[in-house]
């Protein structure tokens, strides 16, 4: 399948060079020619399924074309070896817990089948992934990403180890969480950590730029693993048409439809969510959940896109002030904003808010929400109707914040054993200005 760019100014891609460039020549995102429906046969039987089963199908949807069967379902099987289960919170509300994987987020997903679709193009020899013949070069694929909390350890994680792989993991001095930092800068070998001094959006504005760099580019081969790559988003649908099939049964029963509700911040999510539902899953609707920064709620409201400086807040994984990701959704729909408003309703919640939320669904239910999670679960239950069956996003574990929920709910959430592990390793990262030049004359030194 061939790929082009939302800017339109870019030659189309192979598959493999949207995922080593990860960012079109334009500054566009990549985008599939074409996006397959999937059977009528497949959604009749879906819930007979295994998680591994129902990704294999769409996987083969979107990669089938360029991976032969037998690599793209070793890859789909790796990636999943674990569970992304729908749990029933409250009448008619269950999440979608996506933190059981390596780092305890959904971005695991992603991240390691991202890694392994480039180990296949490496191990392949490529034509985008081959040595350069420039001695002057450094050998191998370097990937950039910035992160707000979660993306970086998922990435970090998901490349761990990974033979003529390096990862620099870019990420905002003292604005993730002590655990989630310690997730990426505990690791050595192949993974550095580059602590910048800045906001989220000023280490994503430093990737882009890095990958529009000539000379950069002439010295190291870049590609980024955020939401922008295609190999990162799109397999965040599985567990889309995974959560129809479990509950696809109660649905029946019900006689309702299912709404998904999904906790928004660079939008890559909610993005393979409605790949998903143009491949024909029956979600009849779906709401994107912010925190503070609203710039999407407030386009959905006035069809006009304005980004701003990211507002720091509780759910720092979402403090984005100027998604990536909406390039997508309004070339998916052709920029028609009656069309995004009909498929897509929004809503925002402060910090007082999400804290309020979380100690009521505790109070009532028992259930510990992350305040990521929080905002998809308010969201639901203000937006909710009488036909309707709702599964909000529980991104990440509550452990990943601990420090935040125990003074929220009065607790002492227990660590699990995998993130006790991270906690025990010694910080190692590069202190970095905001400003290019000193990230550039940093790389270029490398």
């Amino acid at each position: 399948m061939k790929y082009y760019s939302t800017n339109k100014q870019a030659p189309i891609a192979t598959l493999e060079k949207a995922v080593v460039k990860g960012l079109a020549e334009d500054r566009g995102l990549y985008m599939p020619e074409t996006i397959k429906p999937l059977p009528k046969d497949f959604f009749d039987n879906i819930e007979k399924l295994s998680f591994q089963e129902i990704a294999y199908t769409v996987a083969d949807a979107f990669f089938g074309e360029d991976v032969d069967a037998e690599s793209l379902r070793k890859i789909v099987y790796d990636t999943l070896q674990f569970d992304c289960p729908v749990v029933n919170v409250n009448k008619n509300i269950y999440t979608l817990e996506l933190f059981h994987g390596p780092t305890l987020a959904f971005k695991d997903v992603g991240a390691r089948f991202m890694a392994r679709l480039l180990q296949y193009f490496l191990k392949k020899g490529g034509e985008y992934v081959s040595s350069k013949e420039n001695t002057d070069s450094k050998t191998g694929v370097n990937v950039l990403v910035a992160t707000s909390g979660d993306t970086g350890s998922a990435v970090a994680n998901g490349f761990l180890g990974v033979d003529g792989i390096h990862v620099y993991v870019l990420y905002p001095k003292g604005k993730v969480s002590p655990i989630q930092e310690c997730q990426f800068t505990t690791l050595g070998k192949n993974i550095t950590a580059v602590e910048v001094d800045g906001v989220f959006d000023d280490c994503q504005a430093l990737v882009k730029s890095a990958f529009m760099d000539e000379e950069l580019n002439t010295h190291m081969k870049l590609t980024s693993a955020n939401s922008i790559n295609v190999a990162r988003f799109l397999p965040q649908a599985f567990y889309y048409f995974n959560a129809y099939a479990r509950m696809k049964e109660q649905m029946k029963k019900e006689g309702k439809e299912l709404v998904i509700c999904v906790p928004s911040g660079n939008f890559g999510n909610i993005c393979a969510a409605l790949f998903g539902h143009a491949m024909g899953l029956p979600i009849k609707r779906f709401i994107a959940a912010n925190n503070a920064n609203d710039i999407f709620y407030n386009y959905l409201l006035t069809g006009k896109y304005e980004p701003k400086p990211s507002l720091q807040t509780l759910a720092n994984a979402m403090d984005v002030g100027d998604p990536s990701n909406f390039a997508r959704i309004y070339d998916l729909y052709k920029g028609n904003h009656s069309t995004i408003t009909s498929i897509i309703s929004g809503a925002t919640y402060n910090d007082a808010q999400i804290t309020q939320t979380m100690k009521e669904c505790y109070e009532e239910t028992g259930y510990i929400l992350d305040p990521h999670g929080a905002c998809g679960y308010q969201a639901l239950k203000e937006q909710l109707k009488d036909n309707e069956l709702g599964v909000f996003c529980e991104t990440a574990h509550p452990a990943k914040f601990k420090e935040k929920v125990d003074v929220i709910l009065n607790s002492d959430i227990e660590i699990p054993a995998r993130l006790q592990e991270f906690m025990k390793g010694t910080k190692q990262s590069i202190s970095m200005s905001k400003d290019f030049a000193d990230f550039k004359a940093y790389l270029m030194n490398e």
